[in-house]
């Protein structure tokens, strides 16, 4: 019998953390949340949270060089799960309230307030999943928890000879058609909350944690079962 995926929930000043480390633990995860280094690298899977604005989250991860750590962690092939905000700033910037930032930019895109008559986007929804996507694997017609009024309303993404596509699946409020997820290699996200999502919440968790390789190095002398949290 395999063991239970080694997660940590990336702990670099944002809120909505807690939450997500119970929907994963909930899933069979064993989730640590922490900004170590090692921890980070070591994991199977590393969850990136974010509530709140662009740029704000963005200066959260600078100050404690969360931002390297995500990259670095990309750079070798590690799964990585954004969620929300943790979404948006893997596109190249955002503009909200006037003021532009930079991005992670492993996604060419711009994060900008949705042309809707009513915001924010909050309450449950549909989406229109990706063909092939596995994040939605039996859960293509459920209802996820949006909470936003900002987002990714076009995408342009030429992926380099011999490989694969992104996956994009859209979403859709007051008329403005945004991106509710990407799936692309190692990089996956979502604008709405998972772990707020009920029961296709958990099935969407479930879908990425049963994707991800089990890396059986030890974070440093111990594993990550059992270790406090680490905060940048």
């Amino acid at each position: 019998m395999s063991r239970a995926p080694r997660v940590v929930v990336l702990d670099y000043g944002s809120g909505n953390v807690r939450s997500a480390v119970r929907a994963l633990a909930a899933q069979g995860a064993e989730v640590t949340l922490s900004a170590d280094p090692v921890l980070v690298q070591e994991a199977d899977g590393l969850v990136v949270p974010g509530v709140g604005a662009f740029a704000a989250a963005m200066q959260q991860l600078r100050d404690c060089g969360a931002d390297r750590l995500i990259e670095r962690r990309l750079a070798g092939g590690g799964p990585v799960l954004g969620i929300c905000v943790g979404m948006q700033i893997m596109f190249s910037e955002g503009r909200e309230h006037g003021i532009f930032s930079e991005g992670l930019a492993q996604w060419p895109g711009s994060v900008t307030r949705l042309a809707a008559d009513v915001l924010p986007h909050m309450g449950w929804n549909t989406v229109t999943p990706a063909q092939d996507s596995r994040l939605f694997a039996g859960i293509a017609d459920e209802r996820f928890y949006f909470v936003h009024s900002y987002g990714v309303t076009q995408w342009h993404f030429d992926p380099l000879p011999g490989l694969h596509a992104p996956l994009v699946t859209w979403g859709e409020h007051g008329g403005q058609r945004f991106i509710a997820a990407v799936e692309n290699g190692p990089l996956s996200a979502t604008q709405f909350h998972p772990e707020k999502s009920g029961e296709a919440g958990g099935k969407l968790l479930r879908n990425w944690l049963d994707s991800l390789p089990r890396n059986d190095r030890e974070a440093g002398s111990a594993s990550l079962r059992g270790m406090s949290g680490t905060q940048c």
